[in-house]
């Protein structure tokens, strides 16, 4: 069995990379745009969207502030890569907000930062998947009541091509990166260029709501369309969580990865709100609003086919920045003790397998229980990403002041600048999308801090009862080596073998269902005459292990209070030759560990016997 699933594995993951080639699978400026800046990119398919979504129903007055919108979300985008510029080669190990908060507000800071992003990286991959599925949908509608298992069948596939390492995803991932940034790009150039010369078609003006169900034109309004149009900056703080898998310079290469991100992203988004605007394209079910701006520049041709199959690829492998942050802030967690240990460890592949395994895990489960729904999932996203924004930038504030170091107080302008705006989007998060479903995320977060400090205190805990300062060796007084034996065999001579090397006092025990089976089990061993006494125990309710834990309780009582004496367990066990073989027969000697592991001063040894 474990041959099969060994090459299984070799050929879904591929062969294990030594650590000595871990420089080798670094990644430079732009496998790291395709790597790290996908989410990013790819929120320009539904950011406008949802500007618009909130806008729309308002009738054509509120849909005229769909530009202004964009252009504040833009600016706020310069704003926060300007601090994450500061924060990377300040932090180049990696660990962005979650580091930066950690160092310069404490602990607690720390893990609210790192709480925030890993709820919001996991709600990037379920969010990016379903608008993936969206823009397959809004091509082909017949495929849309398949659209959960076609996310879970993309939520696989990344996390398979992330689980074969850092380099081998980045080459999957380029070819769709770069075809959507250039698609679009095309797409807004044609757009531009019919508008300016005005061959565009008329626009269709939105029609006004009915009054009885129109919300009210208000400053709120806009706000939550800021707040949801906001979703187009998930994804840059990624690249500051994964610095340490650029090539040397890591700081350089990854600094200008973030500043080509912000201006092909600050282009592509506010392209498409504005376009989308002078066409009239408002939301509608069934189609995205990329696909309408398709439609009405380009038509429904080749090119236009061309960029829905960019869109939705690229919409589908947007995930992988989360797949590629979410393992990187684990294992910064996992290595201060607020994660499980198994997250701190690279796999195969020079990657953190676990962690992309759980990520695929839990954006499944979302996909599944929203049924694949964009618009179900977006008030529960981004704002644990703006929270995250708000801390690491009061970091850098802090820090500024602290060290005082060269350029200190143009850190302390732009990070103080974008403490106040950030922080001040978090509270329009929380006014405007608190009863949509934020409400599970501001729960969330505090949960996922309970959970951290849990794992932290167990193994401070399990740290100090390990410790050696008043460790000494101590032979045990006495050592009584207990060998189960079912019949007399090979295993069970290699069992007896074993256990008369590490033991003078050795006992065989033989658990008999009915008393015949215990007198003809005596005569067989007294024929054998290997030197060894057997014990035979009746057991009429037919338990192997209750009668033998009952008898080594009867040899605890023997040995009296004394402290330092042993007793060993030694199993014979049989190893077929075939994995399946492993069905076919009993396999109490797994029972008879789980009932042994929690009894002090008693040691379980396995002995094998492999059959040809």
């Amino acid at each position: 069995m474990a041959g099969t699933w060994r090459d299984l594995k070799r050929f879904l993951v591929g062969r294990p990379l030594s650590t000595a080639v871990a420089d080798n699978e670094r990644i430079g400026r732009l496998p790291g745009l395709a790597v790290f800046s996908s989410d990013a990119l790819s929120s320009v398919a539904y950011a406008s969207e949802e500007i618009l979504l909130v806008l729309a129903p308002a009738g054509a007055a509120a849909v005229v502030f769909a530009a202004p919108v964009a252009i504040a979300i833009v600016v706020l985008l310069f704003l926060v890569v300007a601090s994450y510029r500061q924060v990377i080669p300040a932090y180049p190990h990696g660990g962005g907000s979650y580091s930066v908060a950690r160092e310069n507000l404490g602990p607690m800071a720390g893990l609210v930062a790192a709480a925030s992003l890993l709820v919001d990286y996991t709600l990037t991959v379920a969010v990016s998947v379903a608008a993936g599925v969206a823009a397959i949908t809004s091509a082909v509608p017949a495929l849309y009541q398949h659209r959960v298992a076609l996310g879970l069948m993309a939520v696989a596939l990344v996390a398979l091509a992330n689980l074969r390492g850092v380099r081998e995803s980045a080459a999957v991932l380029s070819i769709p990166t770069y075809g959507f940034i250039l698609s679009v790009g095309a797409l807004l150039a044609v757009g531009a260029f019919r508008w300016a010369t005005g061959t565009l078609p008329a626009v269709a003006p939105v029609a006004p709501a009915a009054a009885a169900v129109a919300p009210v034109l208000s400053v709120f309004l806009v706000l939550r369309a800021f707040s949801s149009g906001c979703t187009a900056m998930t994804g840059v703080e990624a690249i500051a969580n994964g610095v340490t898998s650029f090539k040397e310079p890591r700081a350089r290469h990854a600094v200008d990865t973030l500043t080509l991100l912000a201006g092909i992203l600050a282009v592509l988004f506010l392209g498409t709100t504005l376009l989308a605007h002078r066409l009239g394209i408002g939301p509608v079910v069934g189609e995205t609003v990329i696909s309408q701006i398709g439609r009405s520049v380009v038509g429904g041709g080749v090119f236009y086919f061309a960029v829905q199959a960019f869109t939705a690829t690229v919409l589908l492998l947007a995930a992988n920045t989360s797949f590629a942050a979410f393992p990187s802030l684990s294992s910064v967690l996992a290595v201060d003790r607020y994660m499980p240990r198994q997250l701190a460890h690279r796999g195969d592949r020079l990657v953190f397998s676990n962690g992309i395994l759980i990520l695929a895990l839990v954006a499944s489960l979302l996909i599944v229980l929203f049924r694949g729904d964009t618009h179900a999932l977006i008030p529960l996203y981004a704002i644990g990403v703006f929270l995250s924004f708000t801390l690491s930038q009061l970091g850098m504030v802090r820090r500024s002041l602290r060290l005082r170091d060269a350029g200190w107080r143009r850190v302390l302008v732009i990070s103080g600048v974008g403490t106040v705006v950030t922080a001040l989007v978090v509270g329009i998060f929380a006014v405007t999308k608190f009863t949509q479903g934020a409400w599970i995320v501001v729960l969330v977060i505090p949960l996922l801090i309970l959970f951290f400090l849990l794992l932290k205190g167990h193994y401070d805990a399990f740290g100090r009862a390990l410790a050696m300062e008043e460790w000494s060796a101590v032979a045990p007084r006495r050592h009584t080596a207990i060998v189960p034996v079912s019949g007399i065999h090979r295993g069970v001579a290699a069992a007896l073998t074993y256990a008369l090397s590490v033991s003078k006092d050795v006992r065989a025990v033989y658990i008999a269902e009915r008393p015949e089976d215990g007198e003809r089990m005596e005569e067989q061993w007294s024929r054998w005459d290997n030197g060894v006494p057997l014990v035979v125990l009746e057991s009429p309710y037919r338990s192997v292990v209750g009668p033998l834990l009952q008898y080594i309780d009867q040899v605890d009582r023997e040995f009296g209070s004394e402290e330092g004496n042993l007793v060993t367990v030694v199993l014979p066990e049989v190893v077929p030759s075939k994995w399946w073989h492993h069905l076919l027969h009993n396999n109490t000697a797994l029972l008879v560990k789980g009932a042994l592991l929690f009894r002090r001063g008693k040691i379980c040894v396995s002995v094998p016997y492999h059959l040809d």
